[in-house]
């Protein structure tokens, strides 16, 4: 009896509620993994030495007999569920992603951009959002405050919020890795000398009103406009950060790569020509600009 195979047609995912044995078991019953309360309580009265039986999701196999539907609520770990935090997006997006998390609970509350770390986080059935996110403000503080701690010798910036704001520029404007600490020295250089970031994502940023979500192609428009995000109007850097940034782009500002270089521009190939003087930047504008008109007659898209 304790051995045979049990009704449960396929594998299932199966959330076992507290409240008394007799409620386990018409739980268990409802989700088809048993067919019986009274051999399920007769069994695992039996067996009662075995352990207590527990409330929570648990993975149960197809055909589970009793034996393995009890040692399943007394040994097994709950079914763990994921969400996972893509580095670059703003807090809107994030609290977004949150809100449509699988298995959880509770409102979403407002948080300040960047204050958590984008990797992966695990939980079990029915933990709250909040703790969730909880978690990776803890997480962003903790890689914080050890990342600032390891800065390279003779970094310009004062504190390790502007480490960060300047990280979350460097994470939206560079898609490859290898570029992330050459962005973030020409961004140095001209914080260094005064000269203006002007750089597109916190224009893009203040044009989807802090969203990160944009539309449309920036236009000259956005490029005009009064905000204090916009550092083409603005000099220094902007007020918070734009989005949450990897630990790598977190490490490419703090530790930046040798450079004099004050420029860059896209070269056509998902990467960035960088130049020191106005005079090279010109010239590799020139080739882009040269580069996509050839592509746009070619038909090729963006």
């Amino acid at each position: 009896m304790r051995d045979r195979p049990g009704p449960l047609a396929k594998v299932s995912d199966i959330v076992v509620t507290r409240g008394g044995i007799d409620r386990l078991a018409m739980g268990l019953i409802e989700a088809g993994a048993i067919d019986s309360v009274l051999r399920f309580r007769a069994v695992a009265w039996l067996t009662r030495n075995d352990g207590a039986l527990h409330a929570a999701e648990f993975a149960f196999p197809a055909h589970a007999s009793l034996n393995q539907v009890l040692a399943i609520l007394r040994t097994a770990h709950p079914v763990e569920h994921r969400l996972a935090i893509p580095e670059g997006l703003t807090a809107f997006q994030i609290a977004a992603l949150a809100g449509k998390a699988e298995a959880t609970t509770g409102e979403v509350k407002r948080f300040e951009e960047a204050s958590v770390l984008p990797q992966t986080y695990a939980y079990e059935y029915g933990a709250t959002r909040e703790s969730i996110l909880a978690r990776a403000r803890t997480a962003m503080t903790r890689a914080l405050d050890t990342a600032w701690a390891g800065r390279a010798a003779g970094f310009p910036l004062g504190t390790a919020k502007e480490a960060l704001i300047l990280a979350s520029i460097v994470e939206r404007e560079t898609a490859k890795p290898e570029e992330r600490a050459h962005v973030a020295a020409v961004y140095l250089n001209r914080l260094r000398i005064g000269m203006r970031l002007q750089a597109d994502p916190t224009v893009a940023y203040a044009a989807s009103d802090g969203t990160g979500v944009l539309d449309h192609k920036l236009t000259r428009a956005d490029l005009d406009r009064d905000d204090p995000f916009n550092t083409y109007r603005n000099a220094g850097l902007p007020p918070t950060p734009i989005c949450a940034p990897s630990l790598a782009s977190i490490q490419a500002v703090l530790h930046p790569q040798p450079s004099d270089d004050l420029y860059f521009v896209a070269d056509g190939t998902g990467g960035h020509a960088f130049a020191a003087t106005r005079d090279a930047h010109e010239r590799n504008v020139a080739k882009w600009r040269t580069a996509q008109s050839a592509k746009a007659a070619r038909g090729s898209p963006d």
